[in-house]
């Protein structure tokens, strides 16, 4: 029998506890879009080099991809979906809303189904997203949808952002990161 979660396993480092290398980490965070030190970057820090590089990889794929901003949210949250990782589903779900996710959509990502909504765009990359992260292949077939509607360049992308936020959730689940209220995961079979 699995033993009873506990909290946080990796808060916060306290102010009085923070290497030199760790405050240069935090301040190349907050000084970039993010403008806060919160959720996955919490127990990262405990590694400031892989933090930083990570950010800066994080920086470009959500805030400069080929891919449109509701593309990137919908591989957000199948990522957090498939890793159970409430925090990240508590931060992206109304970002995706806000970038153009049909509500729809997103409640089914959510139960961890095929999206009922939206544009051809947001169906075929599930499609790929979910072969690829089931099976670790892709068919012929769900590749070359892909590719026709939106390009290598962008798949590329997308599992970069989905490679991307798998580390972040899987550091999550490590540190047992808490989600503040508000959004959450629907518990599925």
């Amino acid at each position: 029998m699995p033993d009873a979660p506990r909290d946080d396993r990796m808060p916060p480092v306290p102010e009085d506890q923070l290497t030199d290398t760790q405050r240069q980490a935090i301040e190349r965070v907050v000084s970039g879009p993010r403008g806060e030190l919160a959720g996955n970057w919490v127990p990262l820090l405990r590694s400031p080099a892989l933090m930083t590089r990570l950010q800066l990889l994080g920086e470009y794929l959500r805030f400069e991809s080929l891919l449109d901003d509701d593309l990137v949210e919908l591989v957000v949250l199948v990522v957090a979906r498939r890793w159970n990782n409430q925090f990240e589903w508590w931060f992206h779900h109304p970002i995706a809303l806000e970038k153009g996710l049909p509500e729809q959509a997103v409640d089914d990502i959510g139960h961890d189904r095929r999206p009922r909504a939206g544009r051809r765009e947001v169906l075929v990359l599930w499609d790929l997203l979910d072969e690829l992260s089931r099976t670790g292949r892709v068919a012929d077939s769900t590749y070359d949808a892909a590719r026709a509607l939106l390009g290598e360049a962008e798949l590329v992308e997308a599992v970069g952002v989905m490679g991307y936020y798998t580390t972040l959730a899987m550091t999550m689940n490590l540190a047992q990161t808490p989600a503040p209220p508000g959004p959450r995961l629907p518990e599925v079979p």
